[in-house]
Formats: C-alpha cells, sequence, structure tokens
C-alpha cells in the first residue's frame, strides 16, 4: 500500500488567496514550558485556506453548512485527471477528452501542482467545465489550486457544482500523483455551523 499526501502544509508562509496578509495563518504560544508544564499553540486561519472543503453556504445565501455532511461523499474511489497542458482555465473541451463516468470523484491535476502561480493567475475550473462535470453527474471535484475558479462574476463554477450537490475540494498538491485511479480520504474537520473545513486528504493505492 502507498499513501500520498495531496494536503498543503499549513504555516504563516504558505500560498494563499491572491497573496492577502489577512489570509494567512496565524500562530501564537498560549503556553510553553517557561510558563508551566505544557506546550499549547493557538491557530488563527481562514478556513478556506490550504487544503480544504467548501460547502454550498459558501456562495449561496441560506445555502447548506457542514453540518452532517456524509463521510462517504469524500472516503471514496477517485479518479485523477492530468491537465498540466492547460494554459489558463480548465473548460469543457478539456474534460471532454477525458474518461468521466456518473458518480466519479475527480481530482484537477493542473500547472498549479508544478509552478509558482498559486498566488497568480491560476488555472481554474470555467463555467463550461462546471457544467460538464454536472451533466456527467459526478459525485465531486477537486483542484490544485486556492479557488476553483477566479475572475468569473457571480462565481458561476461554485454555483453550478453546488446545485447539482457536487463536492467542492480545494487546495489540493498533486505535484507527486499521476493519472489514474485511487481511494481518497478527505474528511472535514467536524466543526458546526460552517461553510468550510481544513481537510487532510490524502490519496492510498493498493489496498
Amino acid at each position: 500500500m502507498k499513501i500520498y499526501d495531496i494536503s498543503m502544509e499549513i504555516s504563516h508562509e504558505m500560498p494563499v488567496y491572491k497573496g492577502r496578509t489577512e489570509k494567512r495563518p496565524v500562530f501564537k504560544i498560549d503556553n510553553d514550558f517557561n510558563k508551566g508544564s505544557a506546550y499549547e499553540t493557538r491557530l488563527e486561519m481562514n478556513l478556506h485556506t490550504g487544503t480544504h472543503l467548501d460547502a454550498p453556504l459558501h456562495m449561496i445565501e441560506d445555502g447548506k453548512n457542514l453540518d452532517g455532511f456524509d463521510l462517504d461523499k469524500v472516503i471514496t474511489k477517485c479518479k485523477v485527471i492530468d491537465l498540466t497542458h492547460v494554459a489558463e482555465k480548465v473548460s469543457k473541451t478539456d474534460l471532454e477528452a477525458k474518461e468521466i463516468q456518473m458518480g466519479d470523484f475527480i481530482l484537477l491535476k493542473t500547472r498549479n501542482s508544478i509552478e509558482n502561480i498559486l498566488e497568480k493567475d491560476f488555472i481554474y475550473l470555467d463555467k463550461s467545465g462546471a457544467e460538464y462535470l454536472s451533466g456527467k453527474k459526478v459525485k465531486g471535484v477537486g483542484i490544485d489550486a486556492l479557488g476553483i475558479e477566479r475572475a468569473q462574476p457571480g462565481h458561476e463554477t461554485h454555483k453550478i457544482l453546488f446545485s447539482a450537490r457536487i463536492v467542492i475540494l480545494e487546495g489540493l498538491k498533486l505535484d507527486e500523483v499521476n493519472e489514474g485511479e485511487y481511494f481518497l480520504f478527505a474528511a472535514p474537520v467536524k466543526i458546526k455551523g460552517v461553510e468550510a473545513s481544513p481537510v487532510r486528504a490524502v490519496l492510498i493505492v493498493g489496498m
């Protein structure tokens, strides 16, 4: 059995959305051995930083939050699709060339995994690509970007996927993963009432 850790490491220096300072995780030492008998660290972090799962409430007013989220949606077989040739965005045309079936959980590997563009003009999934995946009735879609879309008025990609009840994973790290079939474990932290959650995502082969 081989395990691929496809999660981003959390640190103050990590890539964050558009490089915004307020998005950077902040660590504070609450207690150390100079003060007492235990070491304790506090972390302040936007829930959309690093590897995370989005819920509909993120983009849809009165949308569903993560309460009662079904773990079988993110503990499942998946397919990694290599799209490292794509220059700007993943569209319907790019996806049509791949074998995508109903019920698949698709992970999009792009230049984001191999180039230093995460805080810049990263590769994203456009409206046509989201509509194509919705039509295919996939279970979920993940991407190696800090957001599944950018520069789209109205957040069309998010809303199309959420309307089709498709799980969205963002901030994956797929540089060491080849195109193919894997078993995905990407359970969100169990936080009440929120629109997103950090995830420790791994891919497993040879179970």
